[in-house]
């Protein structure tokens, strides 16, 4: 197994603020400690309003959060800190339940760990969905390349603008999260050609690791879900390609 080798986000610019919502005191610590140890001030709630109230109050760079939780769950947990404002949000799960993730990344979260997890391995994680979020700011700055991308679907067309983020399929508009919305421009940039899971977590996830080929397979199934089960094909043992309903796939404008 391997891990980026890069320098922390939270040392190389400046100290980040993570916030572990956990209501078990053996796993919280373990977790603030080693992410204390990578650079991050960490803070630290044990129930779900806990978790809430900490997240407004500190506005954290990144939140590790646990699902089962006293007061409310960590799903509306995720809920209430996406709708305030939105922030990376990697949750954790005592069950290895396909249906838990896919509920999980739809309210907002953007990658999923199961418990018992390696620390070294949350730490990656971590750190690649921090850089992402620093590597969208410095892009924000810089003038936006207008690229829409426009594909024939059964049903009309699909629309996805890369300035605006914004997704629509026939018409109608459809919410990805910031992960999804990566995930299906890095699909559709390349129709019909097929991406294995691990170029995928590289591009789409900034950490290249063989164990997180789930994530990648959980979140293509949250876009069909969203999108419809047509536009992605699965290569068994492979990877992912999309398919456009015309062979000539997008067009740009």
């Amino acid at each position: 197994m391997s891990f980026p080798s890069a320098e922390s986000p939270a040392t190389a610019g400046g100290p980040r603020t993570a916030v572990v919502v956990e209501d078990e005191p053996t796993i919280a610590d373990a977790v603030a400690r080693r992410l204390r140890a990578e650079g991050y001030t960490v803070e630290v709630a044990g129930d779900g309003p806990g978790g809430v109230e900490l997240c407004a109050r500190v506005d954290p760079d990144v939140v590790v959060l646990d699902v089962m939780l006293p007061g409310f769950d960590g799903l509306e947990v995720c809920r209430r800190v996406q709708a305030a404002r939105p922030v990376p949000v990697l949750m954790l799960t005592a069950r290895d339940d396909e249906t838990d993730k896919l509920v999980g990344l739809g309210v907002g979260a953007d990658d999923y760990m199961t418990k018992p997890f390696s620390m070294r391995e949350l730490v990656a994680r971590v750190n690649g969905l921090v850089r992402r979020v620093e590597r969208a700011r410095l892009l924000a700055g810089a003038p936006a390349p207008a690229e829409t991308l426009r594909f024939d679907v059964s049903d009309g067309e699909l629309v996805v603008d890369s300035a605006q983020r914004r997704v629509r399929r026939a018409g109608a508009e459809v919410h990805l999260t910031p992960t999804e919305f990566d995930l299906l421009v890095c699909l559709a940039r390349s129709p019909r050609t097929v991406l294995t899971r691990e170029k995928l977590l590289e591009e789409v996830w900034d950490w290249a690791d063989a164990s997180g080929t789930r994530t990648v397979d959980s979140h293509v199934k949250a876009l069909r879900r969203k999108l419809g089960a047509d536009l992605v094909r699965t290569v068994h043992g492979v990877g992912y390609a999309f398919e456009p309903s015309t062979p000539e796939g997008g067009v740009r404008a």
